[in-house]
């Protein structure tokens, strides 16, 4: 049974990647922004509202998006800095309400249940919003109801960087109109399954029997029903730090090129480490992951003292590959990821650490703040050019914007 006292809040970060771009690059405002993989196999993780309206959506083939819209400027995207911008609104969220939960980098629920006999549930939820605002410069929508489900899609319904608030009571009224392609877990094919039926409002789903979804779409049918009336008894769950981070790097041509391979892998854990000293993280393990041309993947894992320096981190990286890499076949894509991670700064080892090389780090991390992850790295991880940003030392322009001009 629903609890309508209950007050939930779905808070959302309008385009966020693309937001973040906009943020370090003035430039990119009021144009039609792709981010995502630049090549052939490529999706686009995230697009601009401008460029939204030429057809263009996430996880669509970047192939087609650059079809759609030819004007675009398309970024690789650096995921060290939307978690940087992530982790600001979080800190305001945290210390802002009594439970939330980071449901992806740029979404959050929280529960504001009781809190009206203080301040007023959406008061507070406008106060917050304006505060993230004010103070990141990101955009940011909400929707809020008795439940998770119709405060996401009241959200969506929100945007552009707006809010909306469903009373308890009025759920189904609400969604009735509504496309089905807004319903959570309604994907393309459940959609066209649905519409091979003639069910394309949420209020024809409504009015049908709970048997004949079960029958027609299995148990996601009985959930797509429930959450189409605004029904949804799922918890806040309270926010856990998260125990590991990862990259990985899909060529757009398979290769053999050792001297590229090494030279990613050195690049890729390099940004890796610095994103666990930026977070005041250490790891405990480090895994490697490789996949061949006919999609055969390995991975391979190895336990270390607790540690977040560049150079243990390579070595260990740069020995799972090597344990990993067969020579007869072409690389597809090449992973690390580390993990066990906990709280802390890095301990100095009395026999092994140089504190010259320490103070290094620590300037070299200094200017990565100051000027972008990847204004400073190591000669040995130059060939990975794929993940690099623009130089604000020479005043060069991103990628994509030079690529606008040609």
């Amino acid at each position: 049974m629903i609890d309508n006292k209950r007050a939930i809040v779905h808070m959302d970060l309008d385009t966020f990647f693309v937001s973040c771009e906009r943020k370090l690059d003035s430039r990119l405002n009021n144009r039609p922004v792709l981010i995502g993989g630049t090549s052939d196999r490529g999706v686009v993780a995230s697009c601009s509202y401008e460029a939204r309206r030429f057809g263009v959506h996430s996880a669509m083939p970047m192939r087609l998006a650059k079809q759609l819209c030819p004007e675009a400027i398309i970024l690789r995207g650096n995921s060290g800095i939307y978690s940087k911008f992530s982790n600001e609104v979080t800190d305001i969220i945290k210390e802002s309400v009594p439970i939330y939960e980071k449901s992806s980098v740029d979404e959050f629920y929280i529960d504001l249940t009781g809190m009206d006999k203080f301040f007023g549930c959406f008061k507070q939820a406008s106060e917050l919003r304006h505060r993230i605002i004010k103070e990141t410069g990101l955009p940011i929508s909400f929707g809020m109801s008795i439940n998770k489900t119709v405060s996401k899609i009241a959200t969506g319904e929100a945007k552009p960087n707006n809010e909306i608030r469903i009373i308890s009571g009025n759920e189904k009224l609400f969604l009735a109109p509504l496309s089905v392609k807004k319903i959570p877990m309604v994907g393309t094919v459940t959609y066209k399954t649905l519409c091979d039926l003639g069910v394309k409002q949420i209020k024809t789903v409504q009015e049908m029997p709970m048997e004949y979804m079960r029958k027609v779409l299995g148990k996601n049918g009985l959930t797509i029903w429930q959450k189409a009336n605004g029904l949804d008894n799922n918890p806040v769950v309270q926010y856990q730090e998260r125990k590991s981070i990862s990259t990985e790097r899909t060529f757009e041509t398979d290769t053999i090129d050792v001297h590229k391979l090494k030279s990613i892998i050195i690049a890729m854990t390099e940004n890796l480490a610095f994103q666990l000293r930026r977070g005041n993280k250490l790891t405990a393990c480090v895994g490697f992951k490789i996949r061949y041309s006919d999609f055969q993947t390995y991975t391979l894992q190895k336990r270390i003292a607790y540690s977040s320096l560049d150079d243990d981190l390579i070595a260990i990286a740069l020995a799972l590959y090597t344990k990993l890499y067969n020579r007869r076949l072409l690389v597809r894509l090449i992973g690390i990821k580390f993990s066990h991670l906990v709280e802390g700064g890095h301990q100095i080892n009395l026999f092994q650490d140089n504190q010259k090389q320490l103070n290094l780090v620590e300037a070299i991390d200094g200017l990565r703040e100051r000027f972008g992850d990847r204004s400073v790295i190591k000669a040995s991880g130059m060939e990975a050019k794929s993940i690099s940003r623009w130089n604000p030392f020479t005043g060069e322009p991103p990628p994509l914007l030079a690529n606008r001009r040609q």
